[in-house]
């Protein structure tokens, strides 16, 4: 065994280089996120969020037109939940509806 002396910055130094050499010798590993976890908008952040007025979010609550969470006097949206009332709004393309309708109609003419 061979005991030697250093001084703080060479103890430094050698295990900052030793440490650089571990680390060059794991390989890279992809960087994979994790499932986000859920994000919750306050009201005044959902009508942001959506370009509403906070009143008009009212209104689509009482409607029940809005998904909302409320706990106490509090109201909370879900962005994945706002997100998919964004999406049902979508107005199909008129190349869908003809995709569609062709679609119904050879199935119509095939069970005859």
């Amino acid at each position: 065994m061979i005991i030697v002396q250093l001084d703080s910055e060479q103890l430094s130094n050698l295990v900052q280089r030793s440490v650089r050499k571990v680390l060059k010798e794991i390989p890279p590993q992809e960087f994979v996120p994790t499932e986000q976890s859920e994000q919750l908008f306050t009201i005044q952040e959902a009508a942001k969020f959506l370009s509403l007025t906070v009143p008009t979010i009212y209104s689509k609550v009482s409607k029940g037109e809005l998904p909302v969470m409320k706990r106490s006097k509090r109201l909370y949206f879900s962005r994945t939940e706002l997100l998919e009332y964004l999406k049902a709004g979508r107005k199909k393309t008129l190349a869908e509806i003809a995709s569609e309708a062709e679609t119904y109609l050879s199935d119509k003419i095939k069970r005859g």
